[in-house]
């Protein structure tokens, strides 16, 4: 910990534009897996990137250039011998982020997911049913999963209200470490983290494939309030992808960091740090504020991330379950 300290000494935090040149890969180059598979739709945290009113360089350099890979969080998971894909939170650049997932399950004619696993109502992980109403889509009963607390949300509040009068959406029920199965090679169990409910609860899941186990968790406060360890935890899964906002309480210097806990990747790492080697290559960050150094490949922060064993989700990322 003390050589990563002596590190951040001698840096200046600033958001860096850069995309990831070795892993991003466009729509029609990419070959839709033949197994059943998790892509990485978006790694940027709820309010993309740029952030409104930023005034840093790097935001003023991506509004007048922007990253296409720059989305926010979502998973997508395609299940090929059944034909289904499902989405996992659902953003503000749900659009393209749903034709990216048919593109990998072509055969599936829908355009939308055969269902939708939102984890809280926070603005990066469920405005993106905006989409889905009267005056967008009009979608037709889709299937969207969600925790009591959120589903009443959904239920009593507007718009999102409107989308289950008109039948634009079907809410179906989630329950705490309760499995669904979704098909003869998927199944899921959510469970609660802790969090900053103010309209619902907040969730992870656990994506069950047919042969490996997924851990997602893109929104959490500090480890520590979590009833489970997350060290032990990511034992028990073959990847692990976790809440990366900041890289380091150093990055927001115009907000009170105690209103937003979320584990810094410095706090994560060391509390990884005794953690094996086949451990920590399960363990991906994702979930990035615009102010995280992470979102650049090439910046001496990923390539610290990468050197300590970890990994950093990119934008179209593909893992065969």
């Amino acid at each position: 910990m003390k050589k990563i300290i002596l590190f951040l000494l001698g840096f200046v935090y600033a958001c860096n534009p850069a995309p990831d040149k070795k892993t991003t890969v466009s729509v029609t180059e990419q070959r839709a897996p033949a197994q059943t598979s998790l892509i990485i739709l978006g790694n940027v945290q709820d309010a993309g990137s740029p952030h409104i009113a930023c005034k840093k360089e790097c935001c003023q350099a991506l509004f007048q250039n922007p990253d296409d890979s720059r989305k926010v969080v979502s998973l997508g998971v395609v299940d090929p011998e059944n034909n289904k894909k499902y989405l996992f939170d659902a953003t503000p650049d749900m659009t393209e982020q749903l034709k990216i997932l048919k593109n990998h399950l072509p055969k599936n004619i829908n355009e939308i997911a055969d269902g939708i696993f939102l984890t809280h109502a926070h603005i990066g992980h469920y405005t993106g049913l905006m989409y889905l109403g009267t005056e967008a889509m009009g979608a037709s009963n889709i299937n969207v999963f969600a925790m009591p607390v959120m589903d009443s949300y959904l239920r009593n509040n507007g718009p999102w209200s409107q989308l289950v009068g008109n039948q634009n959406i079907s809410l179906k029920s989630l329950n705490n470490k309760q499995e669904i199965s979704l098909t003869s090679n998927l199944s899921v169990i959510p469970f609660l983290v802790p969090h900053r409910d103010e309209y619902s609860e907040t969730i992870g899941y656990k994506i069950i494939g047919p042969n490996k186990t997924v851990l997602f968790i893109p929104d959490i406060d500090k480890w520590y309030k979590w009833e489970s360890n997350i060290v032990d935890e990511i034992k028990q899964v073959d990847y692990a992808f976790l809440d990366a906002g900041f890289f380091s309480e150093a990055e927001i210097d115009n907000r009170d960091i105690s209103e937003i806990p979320h584990p810094t990747v410095l706090e994560s790492m060391e509390l990884f740090d005794k953690l094996p080697a086949q451990e920590k290559n399960k363990v991906w960050f994702i979930h990035m504020n615009h102010t995280n150094p992470m979102l650049n490949p090439e910046s001496e922060q990923s390539q610290l991330v990468l050197s300590k064993g970890y990994h950093i989700a990119r934008f179209k990322n593909l893992f065969e379950l």
